[in-house]
Parts: C-alpha cells; structure tokens; sequence
C-alpha cells in the first residue's frame, strides 16, 4: 500500500504540534535558562519542518491518496495483514486473562501460519521467541508482564 506524502507528512505535523503544544506545561529547570521541554521542542520543531516540507512536495506531485499494492491484492498478503490486526486487537482483549506468555504464542504462531510456515516449525518458534521475550522482559528489564491463567506457577 502506498500512503501519499501529503497525508503522511500531515500526519507527522499534527503529531509534532501536538507535542510542541504538550511540552508548554512542561515545568521550567531552577537555575538554568532550559528545561525539560528543550530537547522534545526542538525535535518537534524539526519534525514539523520536514512534515510541512512533505506536505508540500507531496501535495506539488500530485496522485491519488492512497494506492494498493501488488502485496495487498494477494489474498494471502490481504489475510496476513488482517492476522496481524487481529493479533494486536485479540492481545488487547485477552492478555489480563490469559497472560503474555499464552497470548504470545497463539499470536506467533497464527501470524506464522498466515504467512506460510509449517505448524510444528511456528509452534517451536514461536515456544522459543515467547520464552526469550519474557526472559528479557520480566528479568532483564523489571516490565511487569500479565501472567493470566499462569500466575500460579509464576517465577
């Protein structure tokens, strides 16, 4: 799918002048001339340039909005991305009740099998990657993550 630049790029300008309006309630730093809100202000400053200058490159090139790609006429690659949705939405829906760790794999292994792997190879990938996740997560960087069914054999 290809998403024209002047969307894009307003897009991107709204979301910089939403920040730029977000950090004036930033409080001031006592006994320096800058604050917190310098370095998130100059990046959305710098983002909104850019923005603005795609919108108009974009907007002087003309085409349509949006356009599908050779991807998403497949109906393979069209039920990829609707996996891949679903995924996101069903992990929303379901991760407090039944845990990270068996949303997780259901996750990886549907998304694997949407996009053509065998199901003994996605049920093993998708056991390890799950498993090493969590590991990185919940020991290496202290991120609480739902145990669901599983807490009663939390470690």
């Amino acid at each position: 799918m290809r998403v024209h630049d002047s969307l894009t790029g307003a897009v991107l300008l709204l979301l910089s002048l939403a920040v730029l309006w977000h950090i004036q309630g930033f409080p001031p730093a006592a006994g320096q001339q800058f604050g917190p809100a310098l370095f998130p202000g100059l990046i959305a400053g710098g983002m909104a340039i850019a923005s603005a200058a795609l919108v108009w490159h974009g907007w002087r090139a003309g085409g349509p909005l949006v356009a599908l790609s050779e991807g998403l006429r497949s109906p393979r690659h069209m039920a990829a991305l609707v996996v891949t949705l679903a995924a996101m939405v069903f992990y929303i829906l379901a991760a407090d009740t039944l845990g990270f760790i068996l949303c997780s794999v259901v996750i990886l292994v549907a998304m694997q099998l949407a996009l053509g792997v065998r199901l003994p190879m996605a049920v093993g990938v998708a056991l390890l990657a799950t498993l090493v996740i969590h590991a990185c997560f919940y020991k290496l960087l202290r991120v609480p993550l739902p145990w669901g069914w599983l807490q009663p054999i939390a470690w």
